[in-house]
Protein backbone atom coordinates (compact mmCIF):
# COMPACT_ATOMS: atom_id res chain seq x y z
CA UNK A 1 0.00 0.00 0.00
CA UNK A 2 1.32 3.43 -0.91
CA UNK A 3 -1.45 5.58 0.51
CA UNK A 4 -4.79 5.74 2.26
CA UNK A 5 -7.19 8.64 2.66
CA UNK A 6 -10.60 9.13 4.24
CA UNK A 7 -12.91 12.12 4.14
CA UNK A 8 -16.35 12.90 5.53
CA UNK A 9 -18.53 15.87 4.59
CA UNK A 10 -21.95 17.22 5.52
CA UNK A 11 -24.37 16.89 2.61
CA UNK A 12 -25.95 20.27 3.46
CA UNK A 13 -22.57 21.98 3.02
CA UNK A 14 -22.22 20.71 -0.55
CA UNK A 15 -25.89 21.42 -1.30
CA UNK A 16 -25.51 25.04 -0.14
CA UNK A 17 -22.43 25.58 -2.33
CA UNK A 18 -24.17 24.14 -5.40
CA UNK A 19 -27.38 26.08 -4.78
CA UNK A 20 -25.44 29.37 -4.65
CA UNK A 21 -25.03 28.97 -8.41
CA UNK A 22 -21.56 30.53 -8.56
CA UNK A 23 -19.92 27.75 -10.56
CA UNK A 24 -18.91 25.48 -7.66
CA UNK A 25 -20.52 22.44 -9.28
CA UNK A 26 -18.68 22.93 -12.59
CA UNK A 27 -15.40 23.73 -10.84
CA UNK A 28 -15.45 20.55 -8.74
CA UNK A 29 -17.34 17.97 -10.82
CA UNK A 30 -17.00 16.71 -14.39
CA UNK A 31 -19.95 16.82 -16.81
CA UNK A 32 -20.33 13.03 -16.43
CA UNK A 33 -20.46 13.31 -12.63
CA UNK A 34 -23.03 16.12 -12.83
CA UNK A 35 -25.21 14.05 -15.17
CA UNK A 36 -24.97 11.02 -12.85
CA UNK A 37 -25.76 12.96 -9.68
CA UNK A 38 -28.67 14.83 -11.20
CA UNK A 39 -30.34 11.50 -12.10
CA UNK A 40 -30.25 10.29 -8.49
CA UNK A 41 -33.16 10.51 -6.07
CA UNK A 42 -30.93 12.45 -3.64
CA UNK A 43 -28.47 14.28 -5.89
CA UNK A 44 -26.74 16.23 -3.11
CA UNK A 45 -25.83 13.00 -1.31
CA UNK A 46 -24.18 11.77 -4.52
CA UNK A 47 -22.35 15.05 -5.04
CA UNK A 48 -21.13 14.99 -1.43
CA UNK A 49 -19.89 11.38 -1.72
CA UNK A 50 -17.94 12.27 -4.86
CA UNK A 51 -16.51 15.38 -3.20
CA UNK A 52 -15.38 13.23 -0.26
CA UNK A 53 -13.78 10.74 -2.67
CA UNK A 54 -11.77 13.50 -4.34
CA UNK A 55 -10.56 14.77 -0.96
CA UNK A 56 -9.75 11.21 0.18
CA UNK A 57 -7.81 10.58 -3.04
CA UNK A 58 -5.65 13.67 -2.51
CA UNK A 59 -5.01 12.59 1.08
CA UNK A 60 -4.00 9.13 -0.15
CA UNK A 61 -1.52 10.78 -2.53
CA UNK A 62 -0.06 12.51 0.52
CA UNK A 63 -0.39 15.97 -0.99
CA UNK A 64 -3.77 17.28 0.05
CA UNK A 65 -5.51 19.67 -2.30
CA UNK A 66 -3.07 22.57 -2.14
CA UNK A 67 0.10 20.66 -2.99
CA UNK A 68 -1.19 18.25 -5.59
CA UNK A 69 -1.36 20.38 -8.73
CA UNK A 70 -4.58 18.49 -9.49
CA UNK A 71 -7.90 20.27 -9.95
CA UNK A 72 -10.98 18.66 -8.43
CA UNK A 73 -12.62 18.28 -11.85
CA UNK A 74 -9.60 16.25 -13.03
CA UNK A 75 -10.60 13.51 -10.56
CA UNK A 76 -13.67 11.74 -11.87
CA UNK A 77 -15.69 9.19 -9.93
CA UNK A 78 -17.35 6.70 -12.28
CA UNK A 79 -19.32 3.55 -11.62
CA UNK A 80 -18.45 0.32 -13.40
CA UNK A 81 -21.12 -1.96 -14.88
CA UNK A 82 -21.88 -3.44 -11.47
CA UNK A 83 -22.18 -0.01 -9.83
CA UNK A 84 -18.78 -0.11 -8.09
CA UNK A 85 -17.18 3.35 -7.90
CA UNK A 86 -13.83 3.91 -9.58
CA UNK A 87 -11.47 6.87 -9.77
CA UNK A 88 -10.33 8.07 -13.18
CA UNK A 89 -7.87 10.91 -13.62
CA UNK A 90 -8.26 13.21 -16.59
CA UNK A 91 -6.42 16.20 -18.01
CA UNK A 92 -3.15 17.16 -16.33
CA UNK A 93 -3.80 14.67 -13.52
CA UNK A 94 -3.87 11.61 -15.79
CA UNK A 95 -0.19 10.70 -15.32
CA UNK A 96 -0.16 10.94 -11.52
CA UNK A 97 -0.94 7.31 -10.70
CA UNK A 98 2.15 5.84 -12.41
CA UNK A 99 0.77 2.30 -12.59
CA UNK A 100 -0.66 2.24 -9.06
CA UNK A 101 -4.02 0.65 -8.35
CA UNK A 102 -6.74 2.79 -6.79
CA UNK A 103 -9.62 1.51 -4.67
CA UNK A 104 -12.45 3.76 -3.54
CA UNK A 105 -15.44 3.18 -1.28
CA UNK A 106 -18.31 5.68 -0.95
CA UNK A 107 -21.10 5.89 1.59
CA UNK A 108 -23.80 8.44 2.23
CA UNK A 109 -26.93 9.05 4.22
CA UNK A 110 -29.17 12.11 4.40
CA UNK A 111 -26.79 14.19 6.55
CA UNK A 112 -23.26 13.01 5.70
CA UNK A 113 -21.18 11.38 3.00
CA UNK A 114 -17.80 9.73 3.31
CA UNK A 115 -15.19 8.05 1.16
CA UNK A 116 -12.05 6.02 1.64
CA UNK A 117 -9.33 5.64 -0.99
CA UNK A 118 -6.48 3.13 -0.95
CA UNK A 119 -3.52 3.32 -3.33
CA UNK A 120 -1.45 0.22 -4.02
Amino acid sequence: MTGIGTDIIEVDRIAAKIQKGEGFRELVFTPAEIAYCEKQGSPYESYAARFAAKEAFLKALGTGWGGSGIHFNEIEIRNDGAGKPEIHLIGNAAGRLEGRQVFVSLSHVKAVAMATVVLL
